[in-house]
């Protein structure tokens, strides 16, 4: 078996997201400050001037307003130079006319890569997989997805699983499989014998005493 590579270690979900300062192509950053009152959905892409990562780079810029409207803040990263950030940004733009107003992290050092678990030897020594990060307003990892380098994002699912966790947070229940805004959301479990009985005698939606669901 081989020896984990501690330097390279992923932050779990209910960890809080670990602080860096970086070079990002709106300036500099200090991961923290930025994510302080906010949700962040934190993503790296393997290189610049790659049609994957154009792909879903342009598909993030064009959500911006999306994610604005739910008090999500974009943060993209790859181990590339400022430098090929920037020409990428203006290429993209000028070929599309989309522009990628976010930040996008230069880690030319893999400092902040290895911090978050996105290198993975075994698919590249080099190149940050596609991992998101969605971090919540006080700096705890909420949700973690992992992508190879050839297979793109859903970003449907990326919407769906931020809007789960606001509606999880603000109304205290959980989300059933294949979940979308407006459906019936599952309410805890009772945990004593009098809250078995209240719930009984409730007009949740019974398909156990353990499984009810109700809509918001």
């Amino acid at each position: 078996m081989e020896n984990l590579d501690t330097n390279n270690t992923m932050p779990r979900i209910g960890d809080f997201a670990p602080d860096f300062e970086a070079v990002t192509t709106t300036g500099n950053l200090k991961f923290s400050e930025f994510n302080k009152g906010s949700w962040v959905v934190f993503f790296s892409h393997p290189a610049d001037f790659t049609p994957v990562c154009t792909t879903e780079m342009s598909g993030f810029a064009l959500e911006k307003d999306f994610f604005s409207a739910h008090n999500a803040k974009l943060i993209g990263l790859s181990i590339d130079s400022i430098h090929a950030h920037i020409a990428w940004v203006n290429a993209v733009n000028e070929k599309t006319g989309v522009l990628f107003e976010f930040p996008i992290i230069a880690d030319i050092d893999m400092s902040v890569s290895k911090l978050y678990g996105m290198l993975q030897p075994g698919e590249s020594e080099t190149a940050a997989v596609r991992a998101v990060f969605i971090i919540d307003p006080v700096g705890k990892v909420r949700l973690v997805m992992y992508y190879p380098l050839n297979v793109g994002r859903n970003m449907d699912e990326i919407k769906r699983t931020l809007l789960a966790l606001q509606v999880s947070d603000e109304h205290k229940v959980a989300m059933p499989l294949n979940w979308q805004p407006g459906d019936k959301v599952i309410v805890p479990a009772p945990k004593t014998i009098e809250a078995l009985a209240e719930r009984k005698n409730s007009n949740l939606e019974m398909v156990d005493w353990y499984l009810a669901k109700k809509e918001l």
